[in-house]
Formats: C-alpha cells, sequence, structure tokens
C-alpha cells in the first residue's frame, strides 16, 4: 500500500494539529496503522497505533492523554488529532501499515511507510 501523510506545520506550544494520512489500494482496512515520528538527531519512535477496524489504540506514554489515532476506512485514511502540543513533539511524523502484528510499536515491524510530514512546535 501507498502512503501519502499530510497535515504538518509550525504552531505554538500548547496548540494543535491534525495529521492525515491517506492509502492508496483496496487493502487498507485489513492493516492496522501507526504514527512514528523522528525528531532530528534520534531514532525513530512509536507514538501510537489503531487496528484496522478501529477498535482498539495504543499509544505512547508520552502522548497519551494529548493525541488521538483514528481511521476511516471508507476513505482509506488515518488520522493522528494532537492537542497540547510540547516542544518536544516537533519531528517528522511518519504514517506506517502492518500487516500481520496488529498493534505493534516496532518500526520494523511495519511493512509500508508514507513519506513524513514535519511537526515544528515553537515556544
Amino acid at each position: 500500500v501507498q502512503l501519502q501523510a499530510s497535515g504538518g506545520g509550525l504552531v505554538q506550544t500548547g496548540g494543535s494539529l491534525r495529521l492525515s494520512c491517506e492509502a492508496s489500494g483496496r487493502t487498507f482496512s485489513t492493516y492496522a496503522m501507526g504514527w512514528f515520528r523522528q525528531a532530528p538527531g534520534k531514532e525513530r519512535e512509536f507514538v501510537a497505533v489503531i487496528n484496522y477496524i478501529g477498535s482498539r489504540t495504543y499509544y505512547a506514554d508520552s502522548v497519551k492523554g494529548r493525541f488521538t489515532i483514528s481511521r476511516d476506512n471508507g476513505k482509506n485514511t488515518v488520522y493522528l488529532e494532537m492537542n497540547s502540543l510540547k516542544v518536544e513533539d516537533t519531528a517528522v511524523y511518519y504514517c506506517a501499515a502492518d500487516r500481520t502484528y496488529g498493534r505493534s510499536r516496532s518500526p520494523s515491524d511495519y511493512d509500508d511507510w508514507g513519506q513524513g510530514t514535519l511537526v515544528t512546535v515553537s515556544s
């Protein structure tokens, strides 16, 4: 599946952004979808994952209560609603598709990746 992430930008501390990731192909509804992020000089880290039908979600502790992952299988799109943004949320955000595991936090378990969208949070 091909993935196209969008919605990044510059926002002040405490602000909000919604990221979108649109997938091509007919099998989107069979994949778990994850969001990851990578800050400069750091490794890619897990943010959130949603199962294939959207009934289960899991979050990194650092974003729990502030970020919400959701999906619309009719639109082949997964979203990441980000509220109460902090400077430390600044990173390139990537969406990814997982055909196998369902709720993995490991980047190596994901099969397809979007190109990334930059989120910058200023103080």
